[in-house]
């Protein structure tokens, strides 16, 4: 019984192999309508069964050897077919697909482009003569595949008769680039050009110099062998021995080729490396054979096998050596493993592969998950068909985890791009047209469209939510980036130190260097401030000189200490101008030193001024003693000077400010000073502020003095302007940044050196040029006759009822010349007062009020 049933299960085998197809309907692998069709070639099957050496009929054989990974990439472009017409991508506009076996054939597959070329609706396949296919409506609109090179350009050599689009979603071959041969060809992988440099630049880094090669005798083959020895050589790579394999599997001499190459292999015990450019099918025989000759080698394998799960499949692989490999890029899977999980609720009325995969699967329900592999290839199509429906549908639901385990992601991700690449370019051309009839645009139209518009200069690709990487969308290049050509990846970045861009720039510009011009309106307006400021000093020096001998001039201080003080104010505004225009390192090291060195000096000579009218005008013996001690006029200025003069000097050995470009803002580069030294920026400033502060204390202290001829109550004024100035400057100075820092500074010196010249020098401008009749020397006197006499008389008083406290004091009538004891230390107060006023005016007081002199300045 049992030999019954294998002698009719071999008789249904060869009776269904050899059987022909009738009509071109049997020829024909799956098919779903549409109002577009799209075609698709795949070599389900292996090879073509033959019984002869070579054909003696022009007919077409039945295929044999059901492959499970190829069989996988057919329902990979339906899945897609099927993801566009459940989108809204094609609105209203159905995809349709026919799938072709080549049976990894090129006759085959030649004539199932010759179905593809045939007029669309003609009921007898024709395919028509013309001169001009432009207007002519063949059965697709496109073409995907085929996936072996070979195969591909001999299909695409057909199909350049009507320009219909060709997308492959594996054939790597270099010269499929050449638009001149292929002009319809497209491809969603790399060519060999890519693979074959990784390859040799592998080799070359893990230090391998001695290699083989086996290949194919066909275009793909040859093409990738001649690449990668060039590439070799490059990488100072020597190949021993190159082994060629027949192209297809149904080559009588295939075994013996691959006999040959495993003994060249063996022969060869130095070459431990062997890069292989084959088929997953002679991969499969190869290793089959070189396990059983125990040979253990690193394969460096193509992405035409790198991946296949077939390769895993065969017994004892691991004993094959170690396998090195390039892949395809992968993309999202879940999609399509849903629909696999599904795949047994899949119409199968148009779908003879999925219907042989189904009868397969029944043939093999006892096979276990590890030999099912090999238990499908073993059976043949059609061997068990009388299974019930039923028990099929079971058997593949219950296997669905099988066709996932065979499922090469980087070859679907590749058909789905081959896909979505096609549907985006017929919405593209149906925007403006009726798709739903089959004439509405011709397929060389297609062959100008893209999935996404053409990303223009100064834009760049923005990958979509789409894992299709030929859609996309246009996104414009930030500011600081840049293309220059067209769909451009991503935006070059400009050298942000030198160079900028704006949003959507094809090119970078030049950034601008910016520094505090001479012609700024802000510059302009402080430079005549500072030009009035030093009018002003020359007009107060002028008036001065002019008025020497008067009392106002003289209280203050005399002609050489108001020269002193009027240069020091006009070194202050003079240093703003190098504040301005190009920084230099020079004017970068002397405005800071100018500015430091002579601010100190002018607030010095103040200082001393205080310190005088403090002394002159004090009537406390112990502090009077204290300030005639402390009072030394030269030494104290040129030591308060000589200190800001050490700082600034140590501030430029060490630290000194220079000229630095700031990049930092995107459009300019900003010259500017540095200041070397936050620190001694921070002493200089500090030290001025300490010593303004002491003045500021001693003018505080003698504020209450003679209304005309007071210095103090203005100078104390003066001080607070330049406390309020500087205190306001410090968060403003390191808040601001760009060309206009400067200025702030300048602000700043300006405020202050007005604010002190005014409350120094104005008050006595004013008496000396409106009020010339209180600037004599009686009205001089007089006013400190008042004064003293008021303060003289409230000490004695105080005196008086101080003795009077503490003792019982009796007062005895005297000669008439006699004076008391209380009377008498009145007078003493008075003549001190009167002699501490002024150096000028001590002896012409003295001679009016005759009375002991206790004190000189």
């Amino acid at each position: 019984m049992a030999l019954l049933i294998i002698l009719i299960t071999c008789f249904v085998i060869i009776f269904a192999t050899r059987q022909p197809c009738q009509a071109p309907d049997d020829f024909m692998a799956a098919s779903s309508p549409g109002h577009i069709i799209i075609g698709g070639l795949f070599a389900i099957h292996e090879k073509m069964l033959s019984s002869e050496d070579y054909p003696r009929r022009p007919e077409i054989q039945k295929c044999v050897g059901f492959e499970i990974s190829n069989f996988l990439q057919t329902l990979a472009m339906i899945h897609s077919i099927e993801m566009i017409n459940n989108s809204t991508l094609l609105s209203g506009v159905k995809l349709g697909y026919e799938i072709y076996d080549t049976c990894t054939d090129v006759t085959v597959a030649m004539a199932a482009a010759l179905r593809f070329l045939s007029k669309f609706n003609s009921s007898g396949e024709i395919v028509e003569f013309k001169c001009d296919y432009s207007s002519y409506t063949p059965r697709v609109k496109a073409v995907i595949g085929a996936g072996y090179s070979e195969i591909t350009m001999a299909v695409s050599r057909m199909l350049n008769l009507q320009l219909i689009p060709q997308v492959s979603y594996e054939s790597t071959a270099e010269t499929l680039s050449d638009k001149i041969r292929f002009p319809s060809f497209l491809r969603t992988v790399p060519s060999d050009f890519y693979q074959t440099k990784a390859m040799a630049q592998l080799i070359r880094k893990s230090g391998w110099n001695w290699i083989g090669i086996i290949t194919t005798d066909d275009d793909y083959g040859r093409l990738a062998l001649n690449t990668f020895t060039i590439q070799a050589v490059a990488n100072n790579v020597c190949i021993a021995f190159k082994e060629v394999l027949p192209a297809f599997l149904s080559d009588n001499t295939i075994e013996v080729r691959i006999n040959q190459a495993l003994e060249k292999i063996i022969a060869e015990a130095q070459v431990n490396v062997i890069v292989v450019f084959l088929s997953q099918f002679h991969v499969f025989n190869l290793f089959s054979k070189a396990i059983e000759r125990n040979i253990n080698k690193i394969w460096i394998a193509s992405d035409n096998w790198s991946t296949a799960t077939k390769i895993t499949t065969i017994p004892n692989v691991k004993r094959i050596g170690k396998v090195v490999g390039f892949t395809f890029r992968r993309g999202n899977m879940s999609s399509f493993h849903s629909f696999l999980q599904n795949l047994h609720m899949f119409p199968s009325d148009n779908n003879k592969p999925l219907n042989e995969y189904a009868m397969l699967l029944a043939a093999c329900a006892d096979a276990k998950d590890s030999d099912l592999s090999q238990c499908i290839s073993n059976y043949s199509q059609g061997t068990l068909a009388y299974k019930a429906n039923k028990d099929i549908e079971r058997n593949f639901s219950l296997r669905n985890d099988f066709l996932w385990d065979y499922t090469e992601p980087g070859f679907v991700h590749s058909i789905q791009l081959a896909v979505f690449a096609l549907g985006y370019a017929i919405r593209d051309l149906c925007q403006a047209r009726d798709c739903q009839n089959p004439n509405a645009f011709q397929p060389w139209e297609q062959i100008q469209s893209k999935c996404s518009k053409e990303c223009l200069p100064g834009q760049m690709k923005k990958i979509t939510k789409s894992q299709h990487i030929c859609c996309y969308e246009c996104a414009n290049c930030p500011e600081n980036h840049y293309s220059n050509q067209t769909d451009m990846d991503h935006c070059l970045l400009c050298n942000n130190e030198t160079h900028w861009a704006p949003v959507r720039s094809t090119m970078c510009f030049e950034k601008e260097v910016e520094y505090l011009n001479w012609n700024d309106s802000l510059a302009i307006l402080l430079l005549a401030l500072s030009l009035l400021g030093i009018v002003f000093v020359l007009a107060i020096g002028i008036i001065f000189t002019r008025n020497l001998n008067t009392p106002v001039v003289k209280s203050s201080g005399g002609l050489t200490v108001c020269y002193v003080i009027l240069f020091c104010h006009f070194l202050n505004f003079a240093s703003t101008g190098f504040f301005i225009g190009e920084p230099q390192n020079f004017t970068c090291k002397t405005r800071q030193m100018l500015f430091g060195v002579s601010f100190t000096l002018c607030i010095s000579c103040i200082l001393m001024k205080s310190l005088k009218i403090l002394l002159a005008f004090s009537f406390d013996p112990k502090l009077q003693k204290f300030l005639k001690c402390l009072y030394k006029p030269i030494p104290i200025v040129f030591t308060c000077t000589g200190i800001q003069v050490v700082i600034c000097t140590l501030w430029l050995i060490f630290a000194a400010p220079a000229v630095e470009e700031n990049v930092s803002l995107p459009r300019v580069i900003i010259l500017e000073c540095e200041e070397g030294s936050i620190l001694a920026f921070g002493t200089m400033l500090g030290y001025i502020a300490i010593l303004a502060f002491i003045c500021f204390i001693f003018a505080f202290k003698g504020r209450k003095l003679p209304e005309n001829y007071n210095e103090a109550k203005f100078i104390t004024f003066g001080m607070l302007i330049y406390f309020i100035a500087w205190i306001t400057f410090i968060p403003i100075y390191t808040t601001t940044f760009g060309k206009y820092l400067p200025a702030v500074e300048i602000i700043v010196i300006l405020i202050s050196n007005y604010g002190i010249l005014c409350c120094t020098f104005f008050p006595k401008c004013y008496v000396i040029l409106c009020k010339q009749d209180t600037n004599t020397k009686s009205a001089f006197l007089k006013m400190i006759y008042s004064y003293s006499s008021h303060c003289a008389s409230s000490l004695a008083v105080s005196h008086v009822s101080l003795d009077t406290t503490n003792s019982n004091v009796t007062t005895t009538s005297r000669s008439s010349g006699g004076k008391s004891a209380a009377w008498q230390k009145r007078e003493d107060f008075q003549a001190q007062v009167f002699a501490c006023v002024c150096r000028e005016n001590a002896t012409y007081v003295s001679n009016a009020l005759p009375r002991k002199r206790t004190s000189s300045i």
